[in-house]
């Protein structure tokens, strides 16, 4: 029972991240119509892939990452697409990181200091990149501590939202806006990288038995949380819905309590950025033998070099990243899946029998997905 609350925790943990803080702004924008509209339909087909890469852990004896399935089970082409959506994704992932932080530190040190959050994200940047290069992370316990602190805070400030709600802030629907929660949603939904993980903690057979069951109930605790924590945003701040919730909360609840909640929140993206950002990096070394230090300049050199060129924009950024881990990851993980049943190695602790026609209907939904946000933001 241990194990399988410290496996649901760690997918939990894995999922709720940056996302969080994007999801109330499309919503105040497209309308909660299309909001609940994106969490229904997104929210089952992300459970589908968490299903279906979790059944891909299991019936293989080796561990590896979704480039190792790919290769083992797909192709040098589909192994090249993952290679182009693990850079784009990854570096995507950390460039959010990075202009959040920025946002969050401007947020805490605003009282003190008139920095531009540009300037507060170059700062976050400096700091962490050190603990990369030395390969130093926070240690599991540590980890613990700030996704719990984490958690108490959104439930604080959830608890704070309730008594302000004025249900004249909820816009149902707006047409021009009605793209734009796609890659957003998507974003912060995903999180394969914690399926591996779970494979280690429910290390027996008969704990495995709970995997799926741990998929399932992390999928309907993140997206009730997201959509209830969003409604309580947009009901509070409206129009004037931040891009990243916080400070648009500030006339409402004032500054003492959106700073402990910067705080907390800037403290997660510190542990998230240097979890991908040492992920990043030794994929770069283990996967495509890279030396040392080439990893290490382009797993923390090419968020900096984007942030630097103009990529400051966090809803449009998490967009692409939740887009393209739909369109490319999405797509390879269902392909595995069909490939698994035939060429696994191992008997799995749950197998999905599922009507083709379902798998045939996620694929478009990805690509239509993309089409969608490509749709919107040309125009």
């Amino acid at each position: 029972m241990k194990n399988f609350f410290l496996a649901l925790a760690t997918l939990i943990g894995t999922i709720v991240g940056a996302g969080i803080f994007g999801i109330p702004y499309v919503i105040s924008k497209s309308g909660i119509i299309p909001g609940l509209f994106y969490f229904l339909i997104l929210g089952l087909a992300v459970l589908l892939l968490h299903l279906f890469y979790g059944e891909i852990v299991l019936r293989t004896k080796e561990k590896h990452r979704l480039i190792g399935y790919s290769q083992k089970y797909l192709g040098k082409w589909e192994k090249f697409l993952i290679t182009i959506s693990t850079i784009l994704g990854t570096t995507g992932v950390l460039l959010a990181y990075l202009i959040l932080g920025g946002e969050f530190l401007k947020i805490i040190f605003s009282p003190f200091f008139t920095l531009s959050s540009f300037h507060f994200s170059l700062i976050f940047w400096l700091i962490l990149i050190y603990f990369i290069f030395k390969g130093i992370k926070l240690i599991a316990p540590a980890e613990i501590f700030t996704n719990l602190a984490f958690f108490i805070i959104i439930f604080i400030v959830f608890c704070f939202l309730i008594p302000k709600l004025n249900l004249e802030n909820f816009n149902l629907i707006d047409s021009k806006y009605i793209f734009l929660p796609y890659g957003v949603i998507m974003f912060a939904l995903v999180g394969f990288v914690a399926i591996s993980e779970m494979a280690d903690i429910l290390k027996t057979s008969e704990e495995r038995r709970s995997f799926k069951k741990v998929i399932v109930i992390a999928s309907e605790i993140v997206i009730i949380l997201y959509f209830f924590f969003s409604l309580a945003v947009v009901g509070v701040s409206g129009k004037d819905t931040s891009p990243e919730a916080l400070s648009g909360l500030v006339p409402f609840l004032g500054q003492k309590i959106i700073i402990f909640g910067a705080l907390i929140g800037a403290i997660t993206l510190a542990d998230s950025f240097l979890i991908i950002g040492l992920y990043f990096k030794n994929t770069l070394i283990y996967d495509y033998h890279l030396p040392k230090i080439l990893a290490f300049l382009i797993s923390s050199g090419l968020p900096l070099f984007l942030f630097l060129i103009g990529f400051r924009a966090f809803i449009p950024v998490i967009g692409f990243v939740g887009t393209i881990i739909g369109v490319i990851e999405g797509i390879i993980i269902v392909l595995i899946f069909e490939k698994i049943k035939k060429l696994g190695d191992r008997e799995p602790e749950y197998s999905l029998r599922l009507p083709s026609i379902l798998i045939y209907l996620l694929i478009i939904i990805f690509i239509f997905g993309a089409i969608s946000q490509i749709f919107y933001y040309l125009k």
